[in-house]
Formats: structure tokens, C-alpha cells, sequence
């Protein structure tokens, strides 16, 4: 079992919340619209933070760990690229301007993060009092991969989100963005803008993803340091990503066949693992071969939606949904 010190534990925190002091002072101090430079030499940043760091770790605690480590971010790092889907829904759904982006998504992210290090805790918790725990997650993982699978072709809807409905409902919202404000006095009264409608879209959505995202790092690694790192490491550079990649996002077609696949891979190998507990004679997936699969899924989705595009330029990629849209009321009188 992995043993972080007291020392280990204080400086990984130090250095996350030193990062996102970084982010988030960077997108309140000066909001602008990111460039495309600016956005790559950002999502270089945080790639090379994020590998450098588990060339450290493996140094210290063994490369089995850093193994876990690395498939942990890779596989935290492909769902969070449908996160950018769904980013990119929202921002288009409620017309945020440029300037406002950034300040949007940093707080997204952090609100992501804090919900992601409940989950981790409960579900850390969860696996060690109850072995059984193992095949709930991996039960939950395949399901979620057939309906990805099932709804591969659809986008979620913001106007779905019921937490955005409700904050519709009771509190007074302003028809423009005031000066990036997510709260403002509006002809003498005080409302909340659609700044803050577009943080409680993202970080209701965020919640959906951490119920995923979770149990599947758990699936490559069952140490609660290293779901943890993965999961912040690979939140660290969605916003520059978002901004690098948004306009490719569309290429990409076959990204939730893809995620789906993986989701379904790694809920086997938590069933497996939940077996093995039961009887030696059922086999085990190895956290290399994991890695492995989980690249060589990512390389042909990628190279066979780049093929598609380019054959297809009509072709466009769905973020994928784990529901059907809801069906639209019909008008009085239609049948």
C-alpha cells in the first residue's frame, strides 16, 4: 500500500493550490479572450507539470505506482475531453462573450475539483469497508458505457439541467452580462446574471462527470493519492484546452464510442478484480496492459474520427448523453 507522509501530502497541496491561485488570478485580474497561442502555451504547461510530477512520484514511491499514476491521468484526461463538449454546449447555449470565458471555466474547474475530492473520499471509504464495492462500480461503469454507446450521436441539453430551471425559477436573472459580475444591481434591485447561471450549468455537470470519472480511476489505481492527482492534474489544464481545442472538438466523431469502449474496459477489470477477491482462478487485468488499452482506444478514435472528417466534412461529433432528450409536449389540438 502507498504511504504519503505528512511532508508528501503538504507540498502536492501547496503545489495545487499554488496553480490554481495562478488560474484563477490570471482570469479575474486580466479577462480577455484567449488566443490560440496563449491557450497551447498553457495546455503545454500543465501537460509537462503534470508529467514532470509523475516522473517524481515514480521515483520516490516505485514505477508500479507511477504506472497507476499515468494511467490514472490519461484516462482521467480522455473523459475530461468530453467535458470540453459539453463546455462548449454551454458557452454557446448561453452566449458568453470571450472576455468571460475563462473567469467561467476557472470557476468550473474549481468547483469540479472540490466535488471530485468528496467522491474520492466516499469512494475510498466505500472500497475499503466493502470488497463488494469493486463490482458496484464496475457494474455502474458498463451501464454507463452502453447508454454513452446508445446516445453516441446526441448532445445534453442545458435546458435539461434542473438545477438551471430552478435557478431560473427563484431567483431574478438579468438579460446582459454586467461587466463579468455574477451578482449585480440591475434598475435598483439586485439580480444574478447569466454568468451565474452558466457556473451552476457547469458545475451540475461536473457532478454527472465526477459519478464516472470517479469509479473509473479507481479502476486503474486504488490508492486515494494517486485518484487524487490524476483527477486534479488532468482538471488543471482543461481550461487552456478548452481553448486550444474547441474549434477541433467537431472532428472528433467517434469520441464517445471511444470513451464508451474505455468505460466499459475498465468496468470489466473492476468485476475481474472484484472476482479475484472470490477465487484465485479468475484472472486480473495488470495496470500496464490497462495503459495500453486505454492509448491504443484513444490513438484509433482519434485517427479513425480525423479519417472520417476528412472524408466526410459534414461529419460532426457528439459530446454523447447517458439519456435520450426529452421528447417536445405537443401543441393543444396535435395528436
Amino acid at each position: 500500500m502507498l504511504e504519503v507522509t505528512a511532508v508528501g501530502w503538504a507540498l502536492t497541496i501547496g503545489v495545487i493550490v499554488v496553480l490554481f491561485a495562478l488560474d484563477l488570478t490570471l482570469g479575474i485580474v486580466r479577462p480577455h479572450t484567449v488566443g490560440f497561442r496563449e491557450a497551447v502555451g498553457w495546455s503545454v504547461f500543465y501537460i509537462a507539470v503534470a508529467v514532470v510530477f509523475g516522473l517524481v512520484f515514480a521515483s520516490y514511491a516505485g514505477w508500479e505506482y507511477g504506472a497507476e499514476y499515468f494511467a490514472g491521468y490519461v484516462v482521467e484526461k480522455s473523459l475530461s475531453v468530453d467535458n470540453l463538449f459539453v463546455f462548449v454546449i454551454i458557452m454557446s447555449t448561453f452566449a458568453v462573450p470571450g472576455e468571460y470565458q475563462r473567469k467561467a471555466l476557472t470557476f468550473g474547474i474549481l468547483i469540479a475539483l472540490v466535488l471530485r475530492v468528496v467522491f474520492i473520499v466516499l469512494g475510498a471509504a466505500l472500497l475499503s469497508l466493502f470488497s463488494f464495492m469493486f463490482l458496484v462500480f464496475g457494474l455502474l461503469l458498463i451501464w454507463t458505457a452502453v447508454q454513452l454507446y446508445r446516445h453516441r450521436d446526441e448532445d445534453p441539453s442545458a435546458d435539461d439541467n434542473a438545477l438551471v430551471r430552478l435557478t431560473r425559477r427563484v431567483l431574478p436573472v438579468s438579460s446582459e452580462y454586467v461587466g463579468g459580475k455574477m451578482i449585480a444591481r440591475v434598475g435598483g434591485r439586485r439580480v444574478v446574471t447569466p454568468l451565474f447561471v452558466v457556473l451552476v450549468a457547469i458545475g451540475s455537470t461536473d457532478l454527472l462527470f465526477a459519478l464516472d470519472s470517479i469509479p473509473a480511476v479507481f479502476g486503474v489505481t486504488e490508492e486515494p493519492y494517486i485518484v487524487l492527482v490524476a483527477n486534479v492534474f488532468a482538471l488543471l489544464g482543461l481550461r487552456a484546452l478548452f481553448f486550444l481545442v474547441k474549434g477541433l472538438l467537431d472532428r472528433l466523431v467517434y469520441l464517445s464510442t471511444g470513451l464508451a469502449l474505455i468505460l466499459a474496459f475498465i468496468g470489466v477489470k473492476l468485476v475481474l478484480h472484484w472476482a479475484h477477491g472470490l477465487s484465485d482462478g479468475v484472472p486480473e487485468i495488470p495496470t500496464p496492459l490497462s495503459l495500453a488499452v486505454i492509448v491504443v482506444i484513444l490513438a484509433v478514435t482519434t485517427v479513425a474520427s480525423l479519417l472520417k472528417s476528412r472524408r466526410d466534412p459534414a461529419a460532426r461529433a457528439h459530446a454523447g448523453t447517458l439519456r435520450a432528450p426529452a421528447e417536445p409536449e405537443a401543441e393543444p389540438g396535435e395528436e
